[in-house]
């Protein structure tokens, strides 16, 4: 995660603005973090949801599939016919709580991925750089004292990726942290219970919006995903 940050455009930069509202989700959360403690003066607000980098605990499948050989047979299997299918919904039953909430628009963005050439390779080279056989590889727990920004870690309860205890155990250590978490969701909660998160998120931003910013003057929002 650290070389990942440290290779990412500074978003700042690149819209030529001061200080975010960075948000980041999973993997996306664990960067987000990295960035924020690496220069938190370009950090306004932090939110993340179901971030990575929280705990060892990850879902077990994810470790095993990260093991040689077994990411191999992964992908072979994704390639058999009706593999993608499978694939879809093995996904579905991991990140969703309740799968049939699942946008048409997400199964199509996950057909479509997988069938990119190299993707899946890549999603594998991913997952082995993330955990190992005992789960996540790095744990940014000792450090989140240091980030002093206002930070919203929102978390589904029926996260079956990552452990809804995680976001718990992150607001404990963060100086000006707050917990969301959204009962019947997963590890997606933008995507299965939208209209809550942008409520919460929403609510958060508006929080802890500069008095010198109006409603069209706030600082752009940063959103990382992977």
């Amino acid at each position: 995660m650290a070389r990942w940050s440290g290779v990412a455009p500074d978003p700042g930069d690149t819209l030529g603005v001061g200080a975010l509202d960075v948000v980041g989700n999973s993997v996306g959360g664990a960067v987000a973090l990295r960035l924020a403690l690496a220069d938190p003066r370009r950090v306004r607000t932090l939110t993340l949801v179901a971030s990575a980098g929280l705990g060892r605990e990850v879902n077990p499948l994810l470790a095993l599939a990260a093991q040689p050989v077994v990411g191999e047979l992964a992908i072979l299997l994704s390639c058999v016919p009706g593999g993608d299918l499978l694939r879809t919904t093995m996904s579905a039953a991991m990140l969703f709580a309740q799968p049939w909430r699942m946008p048409a628009e997400f199964v199509t963005e996950q057909h479509a991925q997988g069938r990119r050439a190299g993707h899946l390779e890549a999603a594998t080279a991913m997952a082995r750089a993330l955990f190992d056989v005992n789960g996540q590889r790095e744990v940014l727990l000792d450090q989140l004292h240091t980030l002093a920004m206002p930070t919203l870690v929102v978390w589904g309860a029926c996260d079956y990726v990552l452990p809804a205890y995680q976001g718990q155990a992150a607001v404990d250590r963060l100086p000006a942290g707050r917990l969301s978490v959204f009962p019947d969701c997963g590890h997606l909660p933008h995507v299965e219970c939208p209209d809550r998160f942008a409520a919460v998120l929403s609510e958060f931003l508006t929080k802890h919006q500069h008095p010198g910013h109006g409603a069209h003057g706030a600082p752009p929002l940063a959103y990382v995903d992977l």
